[in-house]
């Protein structure tokens, strides 16, 4: 199960911004909103790998009604300004390979190889690129 942590999304000179009050350091950026996701993805990932080098556990993601209870989380918007929120999942690598079994339609799994072998990857390769493609846009 994914851990998703809620940002406070301000707009900043050319795009947006991001603050995530549950990971202390952690912001992103981006031009577009969409851009602002796929970054916020990548932050709470690396701020992850860090916190977890240093500390033996992540701080537990909080909802909605306990940020807004939350003194500091009510002046941080304040001083902001007008906001809005966005909920990012936390993907981290395992560091081990586990063997997955799937169904796929037989047409789809061909068209699947056959986009691995004109990039020059393997099936596994080419569906884990298209998963984390799909999971940072957030369609």
């Amino acid at each position: 199960m994914a851990n998703f942590y809620i940002g406070i999304v301000d707009r900043g000179g050319e795009g947006w911004g991001v603050t995530f009050p549950d990971l202390p350091g952690c912001t992103s950026g981006g031009r577009t909103m969409d851009d602002l996701f796929a970054m916020s993805v990548e932050a709470i990932g690396l701020w992850a790998d860090v916190h977890l080098a240093e500390a033996h556990s992540l701080p537990h993601p909080r909802a909605m009604d306990e940020l807004l209870a939350d003194a500091e989380v009510r002046e941080t918007i304040e001083a902001i300004g007008p906001v809005s929120f966005i909920q990012v999942p936390l993907v981290r690598e395992a560091g081990r390979l586990v063997r997955a079994n799937i169904s796929l339609d037989a047409g789809m799994l061909q068209a699947i190889d056959a986009a691995a072998g004109r990039l020059g990857v393997t099936r596994s390769t080419f569906l884990v690129s298209a998963a984390r493609d799909k999971i940072s846009r957030n369609d």
